[in-house]
């Protein structure tokens, strides 16, 4: 595969996408295991009888995230062949 070659532009885009999915991905978990965690375990909420601060960053935000990726990869990645054929090498 040369430098130019159009597949590396695609391959650096999604890569891109993906560091952005996986930086909101932490920042979603951090903030809700920290924001609602961080307090006396007495104070805590309870969500289907998880503490809240579990419930909005593991189970809401694996949902979240999965949804996510589908929507991303379904709508923004596309299929690009791997042989080189067709290119004068």
């Amino acid at each position: 595969m040369h430098k130019d070659d159009y597949r590396n532009k695609i391959a650096n885009r999604e890569a891109l996408i993906g560091v952005g999915l996986v930086i909101f991905n932490f920042i979603w978990w951090y903030a809700f295991a920290y924001g609602l965690g961080n307090k006396d375990p007495s104070e805590y909420t309870y969500v289907f009888g998880l503490p809240a601060w579990f419930f909005y960053s593991c189970v809401l935000g694996f949902v979240v995230m999965a949804v996510l990726v589908t929507i991303i990869v379904t709508k923004y990645f596309v299929n690009v062949p791997f042989d080189d054929e067709g290119e004068g090498k």
